[in-house]
This record gives C-alpha cells, sequence and structure tokens, in this order.
C-alpha cells in the first residue's frame, strides 16, 4: 500500500492506494498523526483503494474522533470493494462519504 499526506494551510489531503489491511494500517495512522495537527478540513482520497480491513476502519474512526473537534472529515472517490465494507459495517450511516 502507499500513503502519500499533502497539507495545503488547514487542509490535510491522505490518499490510500492498494489493500488497506492489517499490516498496512500503521502507515495509514502515521500520515494522519503526523499531519492532523491545525487541521480543520481532513480528506481521504480513497480513489485508487482496492481493499479495506477492519485496522483500516479503526484509523479513520480514530481521526473522525479528532476532527470532530477540530473540523471535519470527508472520505471521497471511495471504490465499491471499499464502500461494500462501509456499508456491511454500518459505518457509512456515520461517515461523510462519497462514492467514485
Amino acid at each position: 500500500m502507499t500513503v502519500t499526506a499533502q497539507k495545503d494551510g488547514n487542509k490535510l489531503t491522505v490518499t490510500a492506494e492498494g489493500k488497506l489491511g492489517t499490516t498496512a494500517a500503521p502507515e495509514l495512522e502515521k500520515a494522519v498523526k503526523d499531519n492532523i495537527s491545525g487541521v480543520t478540513d481532513l480528506v481521504f482520497d480513497f480513489g485508487k483503494l482496492d481493499y479495506m480491513a477492519s485496522a483500516g476502519l479503526r484509523v479513520l474512526m480514530s481521526a473522525a474522533k479528532v476532527m470532530k473537534k477540530q473540523g471535519s472529515m470527508k472520505i471521497i472517490n471511495v471504490t465499491t470493494p471499499v464502500m461494500d465494507v462501509f456499508t456491511f459495517t454500518g459505518m457509512a450511516d456515520v461517515l461523510d462519504i462519497e462514492k467514485a
């Protein structure tokens, strides 16, 4: 999996590409934790994410908890397989998600 974090003022865009499983989740978590200070607009771009396990959901829920206090969080370009995970777990009702 490849993770990139791009900060533009108070906006942080985190892009994940490949498979977000148990071994890759810490990489996503580090990208968020290292850059989230002072961010009021957090965007996850999952346009090239093929798979997400529960460890990825945990990272997203942790980020959502932080952003609830300091701004907003959105997940964009969600692929069908990843959207299925959000729907099946009920997270589609909790998180701000835009399907690809």
